[in-house]
């Protein structure tokens, strides 16, 4: 055919991408959740602001446990020896050595890392329920430790040790209980994004098979020792943070503190708030803070009773927990609208 004689052809543009604007509103809601995150600083009382600044604390405790139980397998039932040993490394190295409350988080984090990966490297070829009566025995140990006459110049024995809250930095116009909540939400949100990011990439996929598939995991050359070593020492890393900021946030730190009930409690949160969930510690977090006061408001005389209930009809109702039902919620919603897409004349 003759050039002449071509048919031309009209460049059409392609049409914009259908998500374009979701990827929009993604964007335009990270900033949307950080203000949120931020107004109860400026909008509540103290008290109820250092309750929400409690939430947040074990929000990053229940996610270090969530890690090593949810994403990995792993049954522990003593995390709340790793939350003690980061807020007394963080009250010893404020009270004896004149550190700033946020020198020491670094160092919480390093100790209780260590603490962790020494407990979990023989600990964890037990696996199963002898692992989760090795760590219970780890939280029962942990407060009699602090309570030792050896240590109790560092630690202050039974009555524990007292630190100051610190002041705003840099002449901010903001109470002690509004900065302890900005600096701790701040802290919070960059180990959530970490979490987040670390058990999207390969190192989180492998974590999940040795949960679903272990011998498949070793027969694909994964080291099971080793992985399970590290994810046990990282979540201890964030626990121990966690401890460190409620060291801040209360201004006191004592044995009594640290029961076993602390560790009972962190798992409660998990479950309640779903486990394997990154967001779902927050649930968590919010039901172990309000569900017990609430409980002591109502029940009165007896608010055990009514938590027990409270905490059964929760796992009856809700069994994969809050973000469980968040999941089926938003999938119903996408069925919903991919139906009502695929209906003639809409």
């Amino acid at each position: 055919m003759a050039a002449e004689d071509a048919v031309p052809v009209e460049v059409v543009a392609a049409p914009a991408r259908p998500d374009a604007p979701t990827d929009s509103l993604a964007w335009l809601a990270v900033p949307a959740m950080v203000l949120l995150a931020m107004a109860p600083a400026f909008l509540v009382e103290s008290f109820r602001l250092f309750q929400l600044t409690s939430v947040v604390i074990y929000a990053v405790a229940i996610l270090g446990l969530n890690i090593v139980t949810g994403y990995n397998g792993q049954i522990s039932l003593g995390h709340g020896a790793f939350y003690a040993v980061g807020a007394y490394t963080t009250a010893i190295l404020m009270a004896s050595f004149g550190l700033p409350y946020w020198a020491t988080l670094p160092v919480s984090a390093a100790v209780c890392g260590a603490l962790g990966w020494g407990i979990g490297f023989p600990a964890l070829r037990l696996g199963g329920l002898y692992l989760a009566l090795t760590t219970f025995a780890l939280a029962v140990a942990v407060p009699q430790v602090l309570k030792h006459d050896a240590l109790e110049t560092w630690t202050g024995g039974v009555q524990g040790v007292f630190i100051a809250k610190p002041d705003a930095p840099f002449g901010l116009p903001l109470s002690a209980d509004q900065w302890m909540y900005l600096f701790t939400v701040a802290i919070a949100a960059a180990i959530f994004v970490l979490a987040r990011n670390l058990l999207r990439s390969r190192i989180g996929r492998a974590m999940m098979a040795i949960r679903d598939q272990p011998t498949a995991a070793e027969a694909m050359g994964m080291d099971l020792a080793a992985l399970k070593t590290r994810t046990f020492a990282l979540s201890a890393t964030i626990t121990g943070v966690a401890g460190a900021l409620s060291a801040v946030a209360v201004e006191f730190v004592s044995p009594d503190s640290f029961s076993v009930n602390l560790s009972i409690t962190l798992f409660v949160g998990m479950i309640v708030g779903g486990v394997a969930s990154i967001f779902g510690a927050v649930f968590g977090g919010l039901f172990v803070v309000f569900v017990p006061n609430l409980a002591e408001d109502i029940a009165g005389a007896a608010p055990g009773v009514l938590y027990g209930a409270i905490l059964i009809l929760f796992v009856f109702v809700l069994p994969t927990g809050f973000a469980g039902l968040l999941r089926r919620v938003a999938a119903s919603a996408r069925r919903t609208t991919a139906t009502n897409d695929a209906t003639p004349g809409r």
